[in-house]
Formats: structure tokens, C-alpha cells, sequence
């Protein structure tokens, strides 16, 4: 395991939301600070797991195939480094949501 130099500080996160819960996430958005572009919540894999899977959407398939440019955070993390996350959090298992280029909004693509 690598150490990672993440983008924000612990101190600089600010809770955003509430008992959120664990999500994974792409170290495109953790270390590199690139936005979410893609998210999609699918069946909790342990107790405490919201489903939610964040990625910049710039991944290749080689980086995604890679445990290790991957991780756990609390969602309240997630939302810190990109708060439009937000509004789609409510969203049940199943949601598929892409950013719409060059906007804070996402839409849902299944």
C-alpha cells in the first residue's frame, strides 16, 4: 500500500452530511482533486456502506482494474471535495447518474 497525499486536509473537511455512511472512491478525485463525473449506487457490500461509487470519469479501465487507486471514505468526505454530490445522495439502490459537462448538475442515466 502506497501513501496517498490526498487534495483536502483532515481539518479542512467540513461536515456536509449527516451520518452519511462509507462509499468508495477513485483517487482521481482524492489525490488528483478532479471532480465527480460519475456515480452509482449499488447494493451495500458491509454494515455501515451507503452503495455509493464515485469516480472522475476519466478513468481508464487499467486504473479502475487497480484496488489501489481506490478507497473507503465517510460520504460527508466525498461531498467535500465535490458538493454537488449532494442532491443525489436520497437516490436508491440502482441510481446511475453522469455530470453534465461543465455544470454542478448530474442527470440520471439509468
Amino acid at each position: 500500500m502506497t501513501n496517498k497525499k490526498y487534495k483536502l486536509k483532515s481539518n479542512e473537511i467540513k461536515q456536509l452530511v449527516a451520518n452519511s455512511g462509507a462509499c468508495l472512491a477513485s483517487d482521481k478525485i482524492t489525490v488528483n482533486g478532479e471532480l465527480v463525473g460519475y456515480m452509482y449506487r449499488e447494493k451495500p457490500d458491509f454494515k455501515g456502506d451507503t452503495g455509493w461509487r464515485f469516480f472522475s470519469g476519466t478513468e481508464t479501465q487499467t486504473y479502475a482494474d487497480n484496488p489501489d487507486n481506490f478507497a473507503i471514505y465517510d460520504t460527508n468526505t466525498i461531498a467535500n471535495y465535490d458538493p454537488s454530490i449532494i442532491p443525489n445522495l436520497k437516490l436508491p439502490v440502482g441510481s446511475e447518474l453522469e455530470r453534465i459537462k461543465e455544470t454542478t448538475t448530474f442527470k440520471l442515466i439509468n
